[in-house]
């Protein structure tokens, strides 16, 4: 397994696509913006360790890891003495080098065509780009009608391809980017999953892990001893607040962002205030910009009988087409108020549309930013990858969240008499019959 420390949103865990078996995607399921690449070592690596960056694995079987414990606090870093801390080094020079010495299996045309197949296959047109079948087999044939002498000029194409997609998502990864880690405490992690990984960095608060890392082709390889720190901070603001002259006690909830606390400090929050009397509920999600997925899909679980749709995604791929059930009993069955505003986006947005369809709760606010798409890593036979957009989220009435945002019920907040009258007659969308 070859593992890039990468800046991206990553959270849910999903099948990959069935383009060939030597293709290596792993699911990205993000709604934020990823942004191309800077992995410096410190920053790459405490922000691995304390679950604040994802890794893009680039693995035969797919798999998400989230590490949630753990920043580093380095104290000490060797590098291996090899030749690369000797001698200057040219990214293109390598990657030339390393063409040079796959020519006899992969040719420049080859990696040119692996990454339009995969946009073939996979890329899911939102209905706001430019892409068709058609269009796409004439660039096909247009790319490859010449020779294309060196492999600088293969990933070139790539990008010209991909950039006429009009997808600011779906984008080129060249093989220099990203760190490489390759070994955990002197156990090297070429051929474990992403979870065996997970499970050599983890360990308790202030022990000491080393990790062994590449920068880069050119870049050396180094060895860090860094300290597990527990960082994560709490996302949950709550109080109990008294309306109608103190007869009605509410619980007021804000969820700042969906990190690897907040679920449990949700629940803790939920269960005091209903302890404290509360009787309705408000959920801030207002400048909300999202975080894990899964995290969101869990709070959504809290509010919803079991059964009931947390949200679809969509793919031309079956394997994207899935429907996402509530599993278990609700935490609280009690009227909510879901706070929005145009900074209530991706995981918010899931958590919002799912208690909004289902009738558990009514949206206060403005329109929310309207972000919901799935991107995929795909690594082709030289190293370098591409990310694509494969799929989207649809909430449970089936509408589309990305550049659409989810409409209020109201802009100013509500009597509760009338979220009360407006759940009663409110439709609750059929439940799944066959998980």
């Amino acid at each position: 397994m070859r593992i890039i420390l990468c800046n991206a949103s990553s959270s849910l865990l999903a099948p990959s696509p069935s383009f060939n078996p030597t293709h290596k995607p792993t699911i990205l399921h993000t709604t934020a913006t990823a942004k191309n690449c800077n992995c410096w070592q410190n920053k790459a690596l405490t922000a691995l360790l304390s679950g604040a960056l994802s890794l893009n694995l680039l693995i035969a079987s797919p798999s998400s890891l989230a590490i949630q414990s753990p920043s580093l606090k380095s104290t000490s870093l060797t590098s291996t003495s090899d030749a690369s801390l000797t001698e200057p080094c040219h990214e293109d020079d390598e990657v030339e080098a390393l063409a040079q010495s796959e020519s006899q299996v992969v040719t420049n045309e080859r990696i040119v065509e692996e990454a339009w197949q995969i946009v073939n296959d996979s890329f899911l047109d939102t209905g706001r780009h430019r892409w068709t079948p058609e269009n796409w087999q004439q660039k096909r044939e247009d790319i490859l009608a010449s020779s294309i002498q060196t492999r600088s000029k293969a990933h070139d194409l790539i990008k010209r391809m991909l950039a006429s997609l009009g997808d600011p998502y779906t984008r080129f990864l060249s093989p220099a980017e990203g760190d490489e880690l390759l070994a955990v405490n002197g156990v090297d992690v070429k051929g474990k999953s992403a979870f065996e990984v997970s499970s050599l960095l983890q360990g308790p608060n202030e022990t000491f892990v080393t990790i062994e890392v590449k920068h880069g082709n050119c870049g050396p390889i180094q060895s860090l001893e860094v300290q597990r720190q527990l960082v994560a901070r709490t996302p949950v603001l709550y109080r109990l607040e008294q309306i109608d002259n103190g007869s009605t006690s509410v619980g007021y909830i804000r969820l700042k962002e969906f990190n690897a606390l907040a679920r449990k400090d949700l629940v803790t929050a939920m269960k005091r205030l209903q302890d404290m009397g509360a009787s309705f509920f408000v959920l801030d999600l207002r400048d909300n910009l999202g975080g894990l997925v899964q995290a969101g899909i869990e709070i959504a679980k809290l509010f919803l009988n079991e059964g009931e749709t947390i949200t679809y995604t969509v793919g031309r791929d079956p394997q994207y087409q899935k429907t996402i059930v509530a599993d278990s009993s609700p935490l609280v069955t009690t009227p909510v108020i879901v706070l929005v505003n145009n900074k209530t986006a991706s995981a918010s947005e899931i958590v919002a549309s799912a208690l909004h369809d289902n009738c558990r709760a009514v949206l206060v606010g403005e329109r929310t930013f309207g972000k919901g798409l799935i991107q995929s890593v795909f690594e082709l036979h030289d190293g370098s990858g591409v990310v694509v957009t494969i799929g989207m989220y649809v909430t449970p009435n089936h509408m589309d969240i990305n550049g659409n945002g989810i409409e209020p019920d109201y802009q100013s907040f509500p009597a509760w008499n009338d979220v009360t009258e407006h759940l009663s007659q409110c439709n609750v969308p059929a439940r799944v019959k066959n998980r």
